[in-house]
């Protein structure tokens, strides 16, 4: 019966999520236009304190900060309800969507993949801006490009970035000193599930693989999605590029190929092509986790094929609620530590270098030297998807639908 009054607030989710466009800042400002101004669930600086608390962790930034107005509103129930209509909508396309990828005409989608790098050069181009405002950024930045680009081809690249970006910019107390007392002792009794999950799921995967267990893939799939979920700073323009490293580049390693013959490998341009279309459609970026998981297991039948999808949803998001949920109730504690804010100082510039390393190495992937119409064609559309989101505020959906002209026009 209580949840009886917080039918108009789901139906609100719902309606949020058939129609939010445009990745977490379009997510943003249509949250403070609906749940702020017109619904009044939580107020302006309310929102504005979420959103900051949810850049601090990694995950889907735009899922927790929705997540914690239903957190607000009704507590855990709530909180588990709003998540769960939020991303049905994105999940249940994209993993659709790799039902039907083979029996679709590929032609008209052969520039969805350069509008893909060239959306993830904006986020790119946007995030530097935003993040990168001094030397020691501009050094991380350059080293995090380096290096991503150089062992792109080893998955814990990645975190230990981000790990290194957080250390250096602690390293010196003089642009964020410690104001105030300094704050109580932190409980972080919270956090051993998360960290107890993250570990049992890892070894189980490698214990898996190692021991060749019959139907081992769904467990690979869950330890590979569950780690990105957890380790991701930067939303979904990050993690795509992480995606395509673990299940599209490592995959075709000659190393990899003889000690794990069985890894988990999706084609380049299936993969290109959902990461066009994730584009296209309502709701959070990270959705692009179910149609990976639906083509991971794409070979085995339908129902191992739903499964995938399942698996592929189920962990990419449950980091991102064990996390939000369980740092929330001590963050009035924990945002009194200067060493926060440096962390995340370092922690975004190592992030924008990864984006800019993915984006130079995706572009390797796509032919920008064919002979003709169709390879200059191709270069203008990364170039050109870039120009339009940077200079013009037409929606993304409108650039998804000029790319597929182009592509039957070409």
């Amino acid at each position: 019966m209580v949840l009886l009054r917080h039918i108009p607030f789901l139906k609100t989710v719902f309606l949020h999520s058939i129609t939010a466009f445009g990745g977490p800042q379009g997510h943003f400002g249509m949250m403070l236009k609906t749940f702020v101004h017109r619904r009044r669930d939580i107020t302006e600086t309310e929102l504005l304190e979420y959103n900051a608390f949810c850049q601090l962790l990694p995950g889907a930034s735009s899922t927790q900060v929705l997540t914690l107005i239903g957190y607000k509103r009704g507590g855990f129930l709530l909180s588990l309800l709003t998540l769960g209509i939020w991303i049905f909508p994105a999940c249940l396309l994209m993993g659709s969507f790799s039902f039907f990828l083979e029996n679709i005409d590929k032609e008209p989608l052969k520039f969805i993949q350069p509008m893909a790098v060239g959306f993830l050069g904006y986020a790119a181009t946007q995030s530097y801006r935003i993040a990168i405002n001094n030397t020691i950024t501009r050094v991380i930045v350059v080293v995090s490009t380096l290096a991503t680009y150089l062992l792109f081809k080893t998955p814990w690249i990645f975190p230990i970035l981000i790990i290194a970006g957080g250390f250096v910019t602690n390293l010196s107390s003089k642009r964020i000193p410690q104001k105030g007392p300094p704050p109580r002792k932190v409980k972080w009794g919270n956090i051993w599930f998360f960290a107890i999950l993250f570990l049992g799921v890892g070894i189980t995967s490698e214990l898996a693989r190692k021991n060749d267990w019959p139907n081992r893939r769904p467990i690979n799939l869950f330890e590979n999605v569950y780690r990105f979920g957890s380790l991701v700073f930067g939303g979904g323009q990050v993690l795509i590029p992480i995606v395509y490293e673990q299940f599209v580049v490592r995959p075709a390693s000659e190393k990899l190929i003889q000690r794990n013959p069985n890894a988990i490998r999706i084609n380049k341009d299936d993969f290109f092509t959902g990461a066009g279309v994730v584009r296209a459609i309502p709701g959070p970026v990270f959705s692009i986790a179910s149609f990976a998981g639906g083509l991971a297991m794409r070979d085995k039948g339908i129902l191992w094929q739903m499964i995938g999808c399942l698996i592929g949803t189920v962990a990419i998001f449950l980091p991102s609620y064990l996390l939000v949920l369980f740092f929330f109730p001590i963050w009035n504690n924990l945002k009194k530590y200067a060493v926060v804010y440096r962390a995340l100082e370092g922690i975004n510039a190592s992030v924008v270098g990864i984006m800019i390393a993915a984006t130079i190495y995706m572009m390797r992937d796509i032919s920008l030297i064919e002979f003709g119409i169709a390879g200059l064609v191709t270069i203008a559309v990364i170039i050109g998807t870039w120009l339009l989101l940077s200079f013009t505020r037409l929606p993304s959906p409108a650039i998804v639908l000029i790319c597929l002209a182009l592509g039957w026009i070409f």
